[in-house]
């Protein structure tokens, strides 16, 4: 399997998955267990929006910011929401077309949605809304990502580097370990691992690989 230039490779990364899974798969269902199974149904009902209009408009990217609890009072949401929905509309549809792509890997699904996404105010730095509107636009196969993810993969020793093209590296980091996840998690999606990297960066008490 293509590794990233980010990511540990053959056995040593294969004996860092077992470490790094002992520490997913609780963390997953303490999420659950603290986590309101209804908190995601803003992310749902987008999903759902997206899924037969194809595409986000403002109304949709607003309520996501709500979802992630981003500040809406930075210059970017002045400037998106200055553009008319249509020109918001036809950007997104090109990243929502991107990201459900089967003919590209994961990886590159992510890299080129995201950069599609770049081109409204407030996306050419930070993954963390970018990458909830690909979420929405494909859950079953994008994640989120934000600073507890972060938190969590460096606590890991999972390296993700804050270069050019950070979304598709973590979504093949995703790849890897799910590649690697022997019995450990049969049956997980790359946002099953999001929401436990979540809770791990979220609660520095969570046992870490030695």
């Amino acid at each position: 399997m293509k590794k990233t230039t980010d990511s540990p490779i053959g056995e040593e990364f294969a004996a860092l998955c077992d470490r790094v899974w002992d520490v997913l798969v609780p963390a997953r269902a303490s999420y659950l267990a603290h986590v309101s199974p209804h908190y995601d149904e803003v992310l749902h009902d987008v999903a759902q929006r997206t899924k037969h209009s194809g595409s986000l408009g403002k109304t949709d990217i607003a309520a996501l910011v709500v979802w992630k609890r981003l500040s809406a009072q930075t210059r970017w949401v002045t400037a998106l929401m200055s553009l008319p929905d249509t020109h918001v509309r036809a950007v997104t549809e090109r990243a929502v077309t991107a990201v459900r792509d089967t003919t590209l890997t994961r990886s590159e699904a992510a890299r080129t949605g995201r950069g599609i996404i770049a081109e409204l105010p407030g996306f050419r730095t930070g993954d963390a809304l970018a990458s909830a509107i690909l979420t929405a636009a494909t859950p079953q196969r994008m994640a989120v990502y934000d600073r507890r993810v972060q938190h969590a993969l460096d606590t890991l020793r999972l390296p993700l580097t804050p270069a050019p093209g950070r979304y598709g590296r973590y979504l093949q980091l995703l790849d890897d370990l799910l590649h690697h996840c022997g019995a450990h998690a049969d049956g997980w999606t790359a946002r099953d691992i999001d929401t436990a990297l979540y809770w791990t960066g979220g609660n520095p008490l969570q046992p870490t690989p030695v």
